[in-house]
């Protein structure tokens, strides 16, 4: 089967690849190119964070009295995942435990993608299905990068993230890529974000307890992104510390280890808890104007 695959709609295309069933590009009706091209300052585009989001302590996960090497953000972003259906407007992937997954992750799992496009939107969804006699403690989270600037003739102090709700909750830091024991304020007035490069001097701004299912990234003309989730608790806002030429809008659900658990995988905070045959669905969209 091929590298990659197309999906054309009315006013947005996308090309989504087999290895991490990663989204690679989309372009808006008039062909501007919105997602981060993988540049040297990142190597990526738009991974999928499974089966953590984050980061585990010594990047060991502990289950039932054995440790396995789980680096950040999972292995599914760098495993090729199997095409299940390839049309003009979805597609659809899935990555299965195997005795690679094994020597990581101790569980039974089958993790489906599929994107679709719809008018101006690309619906992401994902479904986790426990294929194992055991509970599945997992987490998930997507990643895309979009170009900030997404026009390169405007500043990139000119954009900002307008919340669909008033978020007046304290945000999340990270330290050495752990969860940090206390919340600090939130940089957001009300609804409103305005973005600076300084903004991530510390760092993903975490918000674990985000009021807004959306979010639109946006400048005062130009093309803009609105991201939407259903299922996932958590967002994450990250640029590279220094500046770089994208922003990473990304739906979560779990986050990094706290900076004092070095436990069990199965109690570690934020998992999702899935029982044995059964499957749960989370999904995002994005939508393009």
């Amino acid at each position: 089967m091929s590298d990659s695959h197309m999906l054309r709609g009315d006013k947005i295309a996308a090309t989504i690849l087999a290895q991490g069933a990663e989204l690679s590009s989309l372009k808006n009706a008039g062909g501007t190119e919105l997602l981060w091209q993988a540049g040297p300052q990142w190597p990526r585009h738009a991974p999928l964070l499974f089966p953590i989001v984050g980061k585990l302590k010594n990047d060991t996960l502990r289950h039932a009295g054995k440790t396995y090497p789980m680096t950040q953000h999972g292995f599914a972003r760098d495993r090729r995942f199997e095409w299940l259906e390839q049309g003009p407007r979805s597609c659809k992937l899935a990555l299965t435990d195997d005795a690679e997954t094994h020597a990581r992750y101790p569980f039974a799992f089958r993790l489906e993608v599929t994107y679709a496009v719809d008018g101006a939107d690309l619906d992401v969804a994902f479904d986790i299905v426990n294929t194992g006699s055991d509970t599945l403690p997992a987490s998930l989270g997507g990643h895309p990068a979009f170009n900030w600037p997404l026009l390169p003739e405007l500043p990139k102090d000119a954009y900002a993230l307008t919340f669909a709700s008033g978020e007046p909750a304290p945000i999340r830091r990270l330290k050495d890529g752990l969860m940090r024991p206390h919340a600090e304020p939130s940089p957001i007035e009300g609804k409103t974000l305005a973005l600076s490069e300084r903004l991530f001097d510390d760092d993903a701004m975490i918000l674990d307890q985000v009021a807004s299912r959306s979010v639109r990234f946006a400048a005062v003309q130009g093309p803009a992104v609105e991201v939407s989730w259903n299922g996932f608790r958590e967002l994450g806002v990250w640029s590279k510390p220094g500046g770089a030429p994208f922003l990473c809008i990304e739906p979560w659900h779990g986050f990094a280890s706290p900076a004092g658990f070095d436990g069990e995988f199965v109690d570690k905070p934020g998992l999702l808890h899935i029982a044995p045959g059964a499957r749960l669905s989370l999904s995002y969209r994005i939508r393009v104007s």
